[in-house]
């Protein structure tokens, strides 16, 4: 036997060693994919004789709103309350349930909350599904590999919540895209989602890619190129599920063009996707007179109130503002009481022991600058005492980078403050623009420019700020409740029309 053929002799042996190996590898996957299947079907079952028996009970079809934090204060809330009134409005023949994870309060509580905080009353009542493993997707739970680690915990949390109630509609209304799946494929649902912010985005790549420390990309790993590396791999994995998970969606509405764009991107649903600016209570403000600034007592310099209304969590980066402010009162402590005749107020909702943390850090920095005295902190104040401290302040103040919109934004301009906000995502793009051929606010994106602006409106004479206030509240009421309310009917109707049929 010649080498050649004892070779060939050896290469056979090797492949039916190899297949000898693969084929009972192949029917142990087959059968675990069958019994999966089996799982599923079974599962989806068992839920939908358990909506028909609810069907049969309640006589009329549910839609589910997913909200583990319908209690907090944001603008992410609003727009919950909002959507359910538009529909409960339009459909007397639906039921509405939200599932949350605010097991401290009541129903009536958050109902209550709701009133106090945006002026939202909806016509009936909601069914509340409370959830008992919302930590799950607490941000706390998982100090590395955050993102997947709360995507994950999302998909327990969304079967706890089908299981409790299986509704006939899902709606997402918070951003956990991955629950989408669950609700279409295992709950049989219609499936919609709101988007306000993307779980990832291009902007959040590039950032790894050119190794910048934020504050979702820690300085040790910015700094090495094998953990950037490593990380990128990990965003762009990510994304892909999250393009999967999201692409399940009947309906998509996102809330800014900054989000559309990321969101065409990731999702790829064209079709189907539309932008739902925000409900923005603009009406309020706007019944507020508009007159020229007042001077002080006496003819003396009145006090000037920078106010910043967001959320304490740690991307609207309060930190900016008050080295800013820092700098700012630093320019105006050379005149005489220059420093006396302003001060910044800080308004925000804590959701959470970590938000607590996260001011009392922000109390420590403004005693570190020496800032302390002209800094003042609101946290989950009623609508009516924001709505005084807007109408009242000079200029409003916003930070966030890549804010996907920005109804802070539009609630101080339409109170009459001079906003200044960050030179990206929505207020770039959809809200701080040119208006009648004037401006009708001022970007900003480092401490150093933020305190130029803010000196710079401080220096204006008050007919010169008029202006600006008139161009903006002229602006702000694209974003009104009934402009959402129309917007959001619009493209839920899909939805709902499937729902009654």
């Amino acid at each position: 036997m010649s080498g050649r053929d004892h070779s060939f002799l050896c290469l056979c042996d090797l492949i039916r060693l190899l297949w000898s190996l693969v084929l009972p590898c192949l029917y142990l996957c087959l059968v675990l994919t069958g019994l999966l299947f089996l799982l599923i079907a079974s599962v989806r079952a068992w839920l939908q004789a358990k909506k028909k028996a609810r069907r049969a009970r309640d006589g009329r079809p549910a839609a589910a709103f997913f909200h583990p934090y319908c209690n907090a204060g944001g603008g992410g809330e609003r727009v919950l309350w909002c959507a359910i009134r538009a529909l409960q409005n339009r459909y007397q023949d639906v039921d509405f349930v939200v599932y949350t994870g605010d097991q401290d309060v009541t129903g009536e509580q958050i109902l209550d909350g709701a009133r106090r905080r945006f002026g939202v009353r909806l016509p009936r009542p909601v069914r509340f599904v409370f959830l008992k493993q919302r930590f799950l997707v607490e941000a706390s739970l998982y100090p590395h590999f955050t993102l997947i680690g709360q995507s994950v915990g999302s998909l327990f949390l969304a079967w706890e919540a089908l299981t409790a109630f299986p509704p006939d509609l899902y709606v997402d209304s918070m951003g956990y895209a991955f629950t989408l799946p669950v609700f279409r494929y295992l709950g049989g649902c219609r499936v919609g989602s709101y988007v306000h912010y993307p779980t990832i985005s291009t902007d959040m790549l590039s950032v790894v890619r050119e190794r910048n420390p934020r504050f979702n990309n820690a300085d040790y790993i910015s700094h090495s190129p094998v953990l950037s590396a490593i990380k990128v791999v990990y965003y762009c994995t990510f994304a892909l599920l999250y393009g999967l998970a999201g692409s399940c969606s009947d309906v998509v509405m996102v809330n800014s063009t900054w989000t559309l764009g990321h969101i065409l991107a990731l999702w790829r649903a064209p079709n189907r996707t539309s932008v739902v600016y925000p409900p923005c209570d603009v009406q309020a403000f706007l019944d507020v007179p508009l007159d020229e600034e007042e001077e002080g007592e006496k003819g003396g310099r009145r006090c000037h109130s920078v106010v910043s209304v967001a959320q304490f969590r740690p991307e609207k980066d309060h930190q900016l503002q008050i080295r800013a402010f820092q700098k700012l009162l630093d320019r105006k402590g050379v005149e005489p009481g220059g420093r006396e005749s302003v001060k910044l107020v800080l308004i925000g909702g804590c959701r959470n022991r970590e938000d607590e943390d996260r001011v009392l850090m922000l109390r420590g920095l403004c005693q570190e600058l020496g800032v302390a005295d002209r800094v003042e902190f609101k946290l989950n104040i009623p609508f009516e005492e924001l709505k005084k401290e807007l109408v009242e302040a000079t200029v409003g103040l916003h930070t966030m980078w890549n804010e996907h919109f920005g109804i802070g934004v539009v609630e101080c301009m339409a109170a009459g403050t001079v906003i200044l906000a960050h030179k990206s995502g929505g207020p770039k793009l959809d809200i701080v623009a040119p208006f009648e051929g004037g401006p009708t606010g001022f970007l900003a994106d480092d401490e150093d420019s933020y305190a130029d602006a803010m000196e710079r409106i401080l220096a204006m004479t008050p007919a010169a700020r008029l202006e600006i206030r008139q161009r903006a509240r002229q602006s702000v009421t694209r974003f009104s409740d009934s402009e959402f309310e129309a917007c959001f009917l619009a493209a839920a109707e899909p939805l709902m029309r499937a729902l009654e049929s």
